[in-house]
């Protein structure tokens, strides 16, 4: 029989049907084995991650949350870091070994004096790479998601990432990647860089390319056991002396926009009075909600009404009712600053779960304390891997229900 058959160069014989039927069997299309589209994947993500690496994110809020000419934003890290004492304790600063800090991540109008007393401390002498882990705010996140871009400009220059870090924990298979938009749009991460170029230029001088490379992590919604897991991923390049550790958060978010208000009823019984709201407040941070015991820190997320949630805080007999609403938010703060520093990571958990403390990068915090508990029990010296708190403010001392206050605070840790 004969036949035109597309592909076989026009007219082809066959010698039955049969042989036409088993040419159409052998050419229809075959599934591939899982393993093979896993490679092909996995290819497609190095080759993408590679190209990412000719990429720049800009510095989408120069110009708004920090001055965008380099002249004027040098002059403002310069006056804060100026007014911080060259000695904390006893040491002079940096402080050696303090290879990871705590820093707020705010407008640098709000912020930048609190961070300064972080970045002052922290040692990047040995540095090779940093690492800089900073909440999600611009969409929900389950885990922990890593950058594509291959740059992060700043004001004075750009900031290589660490490709090949990144690829190896890219291959665990445990992060996603941030899509382009939310990484433009996340501050977090970027509000550091500038603070964190200042103090390479004073540690390597003026030539970037001797700068240490950096690893942008986007941590967001973590159970325990999960903050627990990403911690020990990390714990090997916690351990590596030339690493070092920025966590960005804020503390207190308190407000009706942050949908946290905590304030004693007249019956002496603390509740939040925003519990019952139905919605997360779409401002600086994906709020915790107490509604009936339970946290819900989705931003966006519906949420069924409830009356107002009681808050379990352990240390109520030292606020009175009387108490100003301020020194009440630098108590809610304490609490999880005394837990931080215990450097017990379920201790830090409970004081946010009792409290419902709106901390930002409480997932960050929890990660990397996970991991830096990991380390003790490994052998890490006494007295190592517990964070120091150097300094606390608040951008508002709130009066009244009406007002709003953001805290920071700032800490390192000696590893």
């Amino acid at each position: 029989m004969r036949c035109n058959y597309p592909g076989l160069g026009g007219n082809a014989i066959f010698n039955s049907a049969s042989e036409l039927g088993s040419l159409h069997a052998s050419s229809r299309p075959q599934r591939m084995p899982s393993s093979l589209i896993l490679w092909i994947k996995h290819l497609a993500a190095v080759l993408f991650r590679r190209t990412g690496a000719m990429r720049t994110r800009q510095a989408s809020h120069a110009g708004s949350w920090y001055e965008a000419s380099p002249t004027w934003l040098s002059s403002d890290l310069d006056k804060w870091l100026a007014q911080v004492p060259d000695r904390l304790d006893g040491d002079s600063l940096p402080v050696p070994g303090a290879r990871v800090i705590i820093a707020p991540h705010a407008g640098y109008s709000y912020s930048g004096p609190c961070a300064a007393w972080a970045y002052k401390a922290l040692d990047l002498r040995g540095a090779k790479r940093v690492f800089v882990l900073g909440p999600s705010h611009t969409y929900y996140l389950r885990g922990c998601a890593l950058t594509s871009f291959g740059k992060y400009r700043t004001p004075f220059g750009d900031l290589v990432v660490d490709r090949e870090v990144t690829e190896k924990l890219d291959e665990t298979g445990d992060f996603q990647e941030i899509p382009d938009y939310s990484d433009v749009e996340e501050h977090s991460l970027e509000m550091h860089l500038p603070y964190l170029w200042k103090r390479l230029q004073q540690t390597f001088g003026n030539d970037s390319s001797r700068f240490p490379l950096i690893v942008p992590i986007l941590v967001g919604d973590l159970a325990v056991k999960q903050e627990k897991h990403f911690g020990q991923l990390l714990a090997p390049y916690l351990k590596d002396p030339e690493n070092a550790f920025i966590i960005s958060s804020d503390f207190c978010h308190w407000g009706k926009r942050f949908h946290y208000r905590p304030i004693y009823y007249a019956d002496g019984v603390l509740r939040n009075i925003d519990a019952e709201v139905d919605k997360v407040a779409r401002g600086e941070t994906a709020a915790v909600i107490k509604t009936n015991g339970n946290a819900n820190g989705k931003r966006g997320a519906e949420q069924e009404p409830a009356p107002p949630g009681i808050l379990k805080i352990a240390p109520i007999s030292i606020v009175k009712p009387d108490t100003p609403i301020h020194e009440f938010i630098k108590t809610l703060d304490d609490l999880s600053i005394d837990a931080v520093k215990t450097g017990v990571h379920d201790k830090f958990f409970k004081a946010i779960h009792d409290s419902g403390n709106t901390v930002c990068g409480r997932h960050p915090i929890g990660v990397v304390m996970a991991g830096l508990e990991a380390l003790a029990k490994d052998g890490l010296e006494e007295g190592k891997g517990r964070f120091e708190f150097v300094q606390y403010q608040r951008s508002n001392l709130v009066s009244d229900v009406k007002d709003f206050s953001v805290s920071y605070a700032s800490a390192y840790a000696i590893i």
